[in-house]
């Protein structure tokens, strides 16, 4: 088999800690510091073994404190280092939100140019694993609201191996939200695959009827809506926006003049969401394209609950994406 076309078996998590072995190994700048990150391997394993292969002072466990170690790591980045900072949950990332909002975010404005932040933070988000109200918040719609930083959601396994390695080169802070239900997802990695292309979304299935557009951890349930659809005759293209900011408008509305009918999906809460975004921008940019009104899939606006079945119903789910291109289409 050819080097273009051959493929290792690999799960999301292998996927991420090989793309923070090669950052670590190619630039003496780069480091990994968080809670837990070194002897215990990160909260979600992806960092296992980086410890005893780069030594301490390359992945640092660091106090519990979100403040303190996301302002260390945008105090190393303004150095000349380039951090990788790990914060376990979405959640947590609300104790640094301080350290993000006004600092990471406003340095380089705020100096007129001359103090860059090449910060690189990564947190787990979404739900689906019964971790309850606390610890199952999709907020990187709220960050994704910020001037001054990147916002990017990693769908697939191409996407964690290689989103990396440009997020460490973009001279802006870039926030990095990895779905915790897609950790032990395993798949083919083509060896062929390279480095992202930050600024665009991907067409993760073309089709002609109607365009379902998400990111992250819905990613999956997208697909297996356009699946069902394709066996009723019903062709749905699917939109991984990937980049939340800047969110490629360009391909979301081309995708919506191919197919006149959009479903937005998205994990967050209903009000003031990405896919409220998502909608406005088509209203604003190709009207007078759609057939049928604007359909969004999101969770109910309720604290995310424990019990699995009431998880299950609190959150977007393929039958609703099928009901949702079913109202667009019929």
């Amino acid at each position: 088999m050819g080097t273009e076309t051959a493929a290792a078996t690999t799960t999301y998590r292998e996927a991420m800690r090989e793309a923070l072995r090669e950052a670590l190994g190619s630039d003496d700048r780069v480091f990994l510091m968080g809670e837990d990150v070194g002897r215990y391997g990160g909260c979600f394993g992806v960092s296992l073994g980086l410890l005893e292969e780069f030594g301490p002072e390359r992945v640092r466990d660091t106090p519990l404190s979100e403040s303190a170690f996301v302002g260390a790591g945008i105090g190393a980045a303004l150095a000349g280092m380039r951090p990788i900072v790990e914060i376990m949950t979405v959640n947590f990332s609300l104790l640094a939100l301080d350290q993000i909002l006004n600092n990471a975010a406003t340095l380089l404005h705020m100096s007129g140019g001359q103090l860059a932040v090449p910060l690189v933070i990564r947190m787990t988000t979404g739900a689906g694993r019964q971790l309850a109200a606390q610890h199952s918040h999709s907020l990187e719609g709220w960050y994704a609201h910020i001037p001054g930083i990147r916002v990017l959601a990693p769908a697939t396994l191409e996407d964690a191996r290689h989103l990396l390695a440009p997020a460490l080169a973009d001279p802006d802070p870039v926030l990095i939200f990895e779905h915790g239900s897609l950790y032990n997802v395993s798949g083919e990695l083509p060896t062929s695959a390279g480095p992202v292309d930050l600024d665009h979304a991907a067409i993760r299935r073309p089709g002609t009827d109607i365009s379902l557009i998400t990111y992250g951890g819905s990613l999956s349930k997208a697909l297996a809506a356009a699946d069902e659809l394709a066996a009723e005759g019903i062709s749905a293209e699917v939109i991984d926006l990937r980049t939340l900011r800047p969110l490629d408008v360009a391909a979301v509305t081309a995708s919506v003049a191919r197919t006149h009918r959009a479903v937005a999906v998205d994990e967050a809460w209903r009000t003031g969401s990405l896919a409220a975004e998502v909608s406005a921008r088509i209203a604003e940019d190709v009207f007078y394209e759609l057939d049928a009104p604007v359909e969004r899939v999101c969770s109910a606006e309720v604290p995310m609950p424990y019990a699995r079945q009431l998880e299950e119903a609190a959150l977007p789910q393929t039958a609703d994406i099928v009901a949702a291109a079913h109202r667009a289409v019929d």
